[in-house]
């Protein structure tokens, strides 16, 4: 039997959720000893995540949007200290806790408390961890100039009103990708190295990645000559565009970039003209619903009083 104890590090901007607030509450009444910490600036993520293993923790709610999840997914997986990982998605985009069939309702998020974890990959790149997507091209340019107010009025289609209002700075970028047994050089409109499927508000650029093939699902959008046109449907549609994609699945895979090219991981800029991406396979333990699209192998559910 798993110990019934767990911390959540919470964002701050969470730190007056009701809902959150509620199904914490519920968890105790059910016998779980939840304790809970909020982040304030900078490297809390990571204080947070060593104070909790230091005390005991084997298990931790990562309360936010992707960028927290991610913080504290790395703090994790670089720890020598194990825990399992619980994700309560909070943010605007949400997008690797969507394509892993994980509520977005707090109270039924927390139920995967009681699923045995699963043994999950992560990224690498320049010693930066990712757990969910990076994605180069224009399309991670509205993602990083969304604004925070935007969001909060307009949610995920926030990213397609940026979109559509940005078009007098679209142009294609110029890339060049290595991996094995691999290679794509030329101008693209749109990149997504995934250990998820989604990026930028729900965008579908990886949708047959899994998070436990030990892989990374590397989707290119060539630039077509109608860049204007083919972006329009690109945002309205939600990269609904399959047929034109180039696609591989690699353990690793090198990027040259040429100025123009824009890269963010997880919802970060990223710099450097020259990029390599690395799975590390079984890199963390993350409690996933038994069904997750993400799940090669479904995990079982451990029975608990």
């Amino acid at each position: 039997m798993s110990e019934r104890r767990a911390l959540l590090i919470l964002h701050g901007k969470q730190a007056l959720n009701e809902d959150v607030r509620a199904a914490v509450e519920a968890r105790r009444e059910q016998g779980w000893e939840l304790a809970v910490r909020v982040t304030w600036e900078a490297g809390d993520a990571q204080r947070l995540v060593e104070e909790a293993l230091a005390a005991g923790y084997t298990k931790i709610i990562a309360g936010g949007g992707d960028g927290t999840l991610r913080d504290i997914a790395e703090a994790l997986a670089q720890h020598p200290k194990k825990a399992s990982l619980v994700l309560l998605p909070l943010g605007t985009a949400n997008d690797f806790s969507r394509a892993a069939g994980i509520s977005l309702e707090p109270a039924e998020a927390l139920e995967l408390l009681d699923v045995q974890p699963s043994d999950i990959d992560l990224g690498e790149v320049g010693g930066q961890i990712f757990l969910n997507m990076a994605t180069g091209g224009f399309g991670s340019q509205v993602t990083a100039n969304t604004s925070e107010d935007l969001k909060k009025v307009l949610g995920g289609a926030a990213y397609l009103f940026t979109g559509l209002t940005r078009f007098s700075e679209l142009h294609a970028a110029y890339g060049e990708l290595q991996g094995p047994d691999f290679h794509w050089q030329g101008e693209l409109l749109a990149l997504g190295i995934g250990n998820g499927r989604q990026a930028g508000g729900g965008h579908v650029l990886c949708p047959e990645a899994q998070v436990d093939d030990g892989l990374l699902d590397i989707s290119i959008l060539p630039a077509p000559q109608e860049l204007v046109g083919t972006l329009k449907n690109l945002l309205s549609e939600g990269f609904g565009l399959d047929n034109m994609f180039v696609r591989a699945r690699l353990p690793w895979v090198e990027i040259k970039v040429a100025e123009g090219l824009s890269i963010n991981l997880d919802g970060e800029p990223l710099e450097g003209d020259s990029l390599r991406f690395v799975a590390k396979p079984a890199a963390l333990q993350v409690h996933l619903p038994k069904d997750s699209p993400l799940l090669g192998q479904q995990p079982s559910i451990s029975h608990q009083d």
